[in-house]
C-alpha cells in the first residue's frame, strides 16, 4: 500500500510554492509576481471567488484565462468525475470505440448542426494544430491566412499563425503563412488568388485587445474562401461555450458556417484539459481516407472518460442553468455600467465586446496634468497605465483581472459566465474608485507607475 498522502503533502510543503516555481520551473513567474506584488497565497476557490490565506475572499474576473466557465469547483462536473473514477471503466485501451467521447461528440454539435464530426484532444492550441493539418491535407494547399495580432496558440503549427511578434521570435522557421489585417477583404482575396492557400483562421472576437471581427466580414471572408476552395477555420478556443452570449461567436453574424472549429477551455470545466475540433464529413472523410489512415491523426490522452465526463457535464449545467441567458443579461449589464464611465474620466476611451467578453481601452488624456503623466508612462512602456490599473484592483480592491495583450491599453474581463449583479457591482465600484485615484494624482497609483517606469527602462 503506498505511502502517498497528499494532504499531509500540501500541508508540509506548501508554503514553498513560490521557491519551488522559482526553482523547478519557470522562473520569470514568481519574480514577476512578487515584482507587480500579486505573489498571494490562495487556499481554496469556489464559483467565481477564491480566498487568501488571510481568509480574504477575491472576485476573480479572469477565470483562467476563460477556463473557468462555469466557476470553480461546480457540484455536477465534480459528481461526474467523481462518478467517471468510481466506475473503473477500461479507459484508452486504444482498441475499443466508448461510448463517452461519442456521446459529447453528439452533443457538441448539435450546436453547430452543419458540422459532422468531432476530433478530441488535449488543449486548444492542439484543436488548433489539428485544424491546421486537416485544412491543408483536404485542400492539399500548404499556405494558411490569419489577422494580425491574433493568438491561436503556442506549439509549432498554432504559433505560425500567431499574429505577436513577440511569441514568434526565435522559433522560426515556422509553417508557411501570411497575416492580413482584420476586416481586409481585398487582401483576403488577393491571397486567395495565388492559389495556394489552405484556410484562413479567425477568431471572431480577438483575444488580444478584445476586438470583434467587423460586421459582415466572417459571411463575405467565407464566400470568398469557398469560391476558392478554401476553408474557414472558426477559433472559439476562448469565444466558445457562451463566453459571447451565443454558443459559438461566430454565431452572432448569419449565415457563417466554418469548415472546422476549435474549442477547448471552459469545455474542460476546470479540472481535465480537453480540445475539440469540429468540421464538416467532407473534411474528416479525406483525413481518415482508408484504414490505413486510421491513426494518422491522433492524441495519447484524447477522448480520456475524465475529460470526456467533464465536458458532458459542462454541456449539461449550461443547459440546466440557462448559462447563455445570464451571460446575455449580466454582460449587458456589466458594459452599459462601464459605459457610462466614459463622460467622467478622460483616460478612459471604449468599452467593448460581446457576452462576458469585455475590452476596456484607455488613451491619452487631456488635461495637461494627465497627459504629463501619460507621456511619461508611455515614454518607458506602452502599457503601463493598464497595469497600472490592474494591480490596484488586485491589491485594494482583492478582483484579479489581466492586461489584454503585450504594449496594450486595454483590460480583458473574462469572469465566470455565472456571475451576476452583485459581481458586477463589486467590480464597477472597485474601477470607479482606481479610476478617480488616477484622475486625482492618487499617490499610491502613480507611485508604483513611477516603480514600473523605472522597471521597464531596467530591461531595454
Amino acid at each position: 500500500m503506498s505511502g502517498f498522502d497528499l494532504t499531509k503533502l500540501l500541508a508540509e510543503r506548501g508554503d514553498e510554492r513560490y521557491d519551488l516555481h522559482a526553482k523547478y520551473l519557470n522562473h520569470q513567474l514568481p519574480r514577476m509576481l512578487h515584482t507587480i506584488g500579486f505573489d498571494r497565497v490562495y487556499e481554496r476557490a469556489e464559483g467565481a471567488y477564491f480566498w487568501d490565506d488571510q481568509g480574504q475572499d477575491y472576485l476573480d474576473m479572469l477565470a483562467g484565462f476563460g477556463v473557468m466557465g462555469l466557476g470553480r469547483h461546480h457540484p455536477v462536473i465534480r459528481q461526474a468525475l467523481h462518478d467517471v473514477l468510481d466506475a473503473g471503466l477500461a479507459d484508452l485501451t486504444r482498441f475499443d470505440c466508448p461510448p463517452l467521447p461519442g456521446l459529447l461528440a453528439e452533443k457538441l454539435l448539435r450546436h453547430a448542426p452543419h458540422l459532422d464530426r468531432v476530433f478530441f484532444g488535449n488543449s486548444g492550441t492542439e484543436a488548433v494544430e489539428t485544424a491546421l493539418k486537416f485544412a491543408r491535407y483536404a485542400t492539399g494547399r500548404p499556405r494558411v491566412l490569419y489577422c494580425t495580432h491574433a493568438f491561436h496558440g503556442l506549439t509549432t503549427g498554432s504559433l505560425s499563425v500567431n499574429g505577436e511578434a513577440g511569441f514568434r521570435d526565435g522559433f522560426a522557421p515556422l509553417l508557411p503563412d501570411t497575416a492580413i489585417e482584420m476586416g481586409d477583404l481585398e487582401a483576403l482575396e488577393r491571397e486567395l488568388k495565388r492559389g495556394d492557400v489552405a484556410a484562413f483562421v479567425v477568431e471572431p472576437i480577438q483575444g488580444k485587445g478584445v476586438h470583434p471581427t467587423p460586421p459582415g466580414f466572417l459571411r463575405a471572408a467565407q464566400e470568398l474562401l469557398h469560391k476558392h476552395k478554401a476553408l474557414l477555420i472558426a477559433d472559439e478556443v476562448q469565444t466558445g461555450l457562451g463566453r459571447t452570449g451565443d454558443f459559438f461567436a461566430y454565431q452572432h453574424e448569419p449565415g457563417v458556417e466554418p469548415d472546422l472549429v476549435c474549442v477547448a477551455k471552459a469545455l474542460s470545466g476546470g479540472y481535465v484539459p480537453v480540445g475539440a475540433t469540429l468540421g464538416k464529413e467532407s473534411v474528416f472523410k479525406k483525413v481518415y481516407s482508408s484504414m490505413d489512415r486510421v491513426l494518422v491523426h491522433s492524441a495519447s490522452f484524447g477522448a480520456n472518460a475524465q475529460a470526456m465526463a467533464a465536458g458532458l457535464a459542462v454541456l449539461t449545467v449550461m443547459e440546466d442553468e440557462r448559462i447563455i441567458a445570464g451571460v446575455r443579461s449580466t454582460g449587458e449589464l456589466l458594459r452599459t455600467r462601464l459605459t457610462e464611465l466614459i463622460p467622467q474620466y478622460e483616460l478612459l476611451h471604449d468599452v467593448r465586446g460581446r457576452g462576458l467578453m469585455v475590452g476596456i481601452e484607455f488613451g491619452r488624456p487631456k488635461s495637461l496634468g494627465l497627459r504629463s503623466r501619460w507621456k511619461m508612462l508611455q515614454a518607458a512602456r506602452k502599457g503601463l497605465f493598464a497595469q497600472m490599473v490592474v494591480v490596484p484592483l488586485l491589491q485594494k480592491h482583492r478582483i484579479l483581472t489581466q492586461v489584454s495583450g503585450d504594449h496594450l491599453e486595454v483590460i480583458k474581463l473574462i469572469p465566470p459566465l455565472i456571475i451576476g449583479e452583485p459581481e458586477v457591482d463589486r467590480f464597477v465600484e472597485a474601477f470607479t474608485a482606481v479610476m478617480d485615484d488616477a484622475h486625482t494624482g492618487g499617490g499610491l497609483m502613480w507611485d508604483f507607475g513611477r516603480t514600473l517606469v523605472k522597471q521597464a527602462v531596467a530591461h531595454r
